[in-house]
């Protein structure tokens, strides 16, 4: 009852407009001075800075930076060119290159939201241009761009980790199969549609354009190399990663291409400090309010009530699917993250769930989210570059999300999916 009430007034304060952090600040420190007495009160500061000083947290504003930097330096451009050579020559092709360019962008950017604004500020009128629906231009570019969250290096991954106390690679591994199958599974469908409906052909196969792509788009192949092979290999911790993420976009930019000047750095810098400061409002102020959960053990409450209503482990996963799906609609994944795990890890520990394979279906839920209204941030970018109505392009948009539900149903029932390298390399 004391969680329900907790996620009510969160609720309600959010509905009034009042920022998620700002909501879940005021709720904590109301609960902890109706428990604790106002003598409580000195230990707030404290626990909001230890809530955001946390290590791993340091990659996300290095990784958004990376991304925003190399979006600046013609690395998007490059890469969809290389895509479209060596997939223009399938019907719908077009569609095929942005899923191709956002899985390869996912490797470098772990944003969905920066994602789909780099890549379809360019693809999404290139379609509308061919003759392809806004819609469903629209709808490829957004479910393509959810990939970002699944493939790594993934923000909401991170995130994920630091709530859980689990480690960022073995949450990056277990996202590579099943991200890799997104993207095969989004790329099937847009054939479908594309035979369908007679969207038109690109271009013709030619193995000297695939050359000379390839060629020029040399260096930003070599990023996800050198990062994830640095991470993966265990050489760099997952923060370090996203600091040579940072200085290697830098080179390129700089050095190699020199298509980055002041103005686009300063611009890279801001986003990247705008959306971190968001980021870390939300951890400190949820941190005060892990803190009160934790002291009056509410989510061992939620594990015994659900345990003793059943103890299966699959029917536990089916319910936490639900509610997770149905969270993404209405939170955004970071905000979703922070203040739902730390209170229904302890039943998914209690039942047998890996806390990794959680992770990794929290994170392909709330990637789901960005899809389906009413917040559906990913969508609202795509609908905003394509000039489309949202409920239009949700009908077109509702095949592709049925894949990425294929996708879940994959992870959560087979863990192999995307267990099975972290099985095979960390244990």
């Amino acid at each position: 009852m004391t969680i329900l009430l907790l996620f009510g007034c969160v609720l309600a304060l959010v509905l009034i407009n009042v920022p998620i952090a700002v909501a879940l600040g005021v709720v904590a420190v109301v609960a902890i001075v109706v428990s604790h007495g106002v003598d409580s009160l000195p230990n707030v500061a404290l626990t909001m800075f230890n809530g955001a000083t946390n290590f791993p947290l340091l990659a996300i504003p290095l990784f958004i930076l990376a991304g925003a930097i190399m979006n600046a330096s013609g690395i998007s451009r490059r890469l969809i060119a290389f895509a479209s050579a060596v997939l223009g020559f399938i019907r719908g092709g077009l569609a095929m290159v942005s899923i191709g360019s956002s899985m390869f962008f996912a490797e470098i950017s772990g944003s969905a939201v920066a994602d789909v604004a780099a890549l379809g500020s360019i693809l999404i009128p290139a379609m509308k241009k061919k003759g392809y629906p806004k819609a469903f231009a629209a709808a490829v570019m957004s479910s393509a761009a959810t990939l970002a969250v699944i493939i790594p290096p993934s923000i909401p991954m991170i995130l994920y980790a630091v709530m859980a106390d689990v480690s960022v690679v073995q949450m990056f591994v277990a996202g590579i199969v099943p991200g890799i199958l997104g993207g095969l599974g989004l790329m099937g469908m847009a054939y479908w549609f594309a035979r369908r409906h007679h969207y038109p052909i690109e271009e013709v196969f030619r193995l000297a354009r695939v050359w000379a792509t390839f060629k020029d788009a040399s260096w930003a192949f070599m990023l996800p190399l050198i990062i994830l092979g640095s991470i993966f290999t265990g050489i760099v911790t997952a923060t370090e990663g996203a600091a040579l993420a940072v200085v290697a976009a830098l080179f390129i930019g700089l050095v190699v291409y020199r298509e980055l000047d002041w103005k686009h750095l300063k611009e890279a810098m801001i986003e990247g400090g705008v959306q971190t400061a968001v980021v870390m409002l939300l951890v400190a102020t949820s941190s005060l309010l892990g803190v009160y959960l934790t002291e009056v053990q509410l989510p061992q409450q939620l594990a015994a009530s659900v345990s003793d209503y059943t103890s299966n482990k699959y029917v536990v996963l089916l319910l936490l699917n639900i509610l997770f799906l149905m969270l993404g609609m209405f939170l955004h994944s970071a905000a979703a993250i922070i203040l739902v795990v730390p209170v229904v890890l302890p039943l998914a520990l209690s039942v047998g769930i890996d806390p990794v394979h959680f992770g990794l279906i929290v994170t392909i839920n709330l990637g789901i989210g960005q899809q389906t209204p009413p917040v559906a941030s990913v969508l609202m970018v795509a609908c905003t570059i394509a000039k489309a109505d949202i409920w239009e392009v949700t009908k077109t948009n509702i095949y592709f999300i049925g894949v990425l539900l294929a996708v879940l149903l994959m992870v959560t029932y087979v863990p192999i999916t995307g267990m099975g390298l972290v099985e095979y390399f960390y244990r």
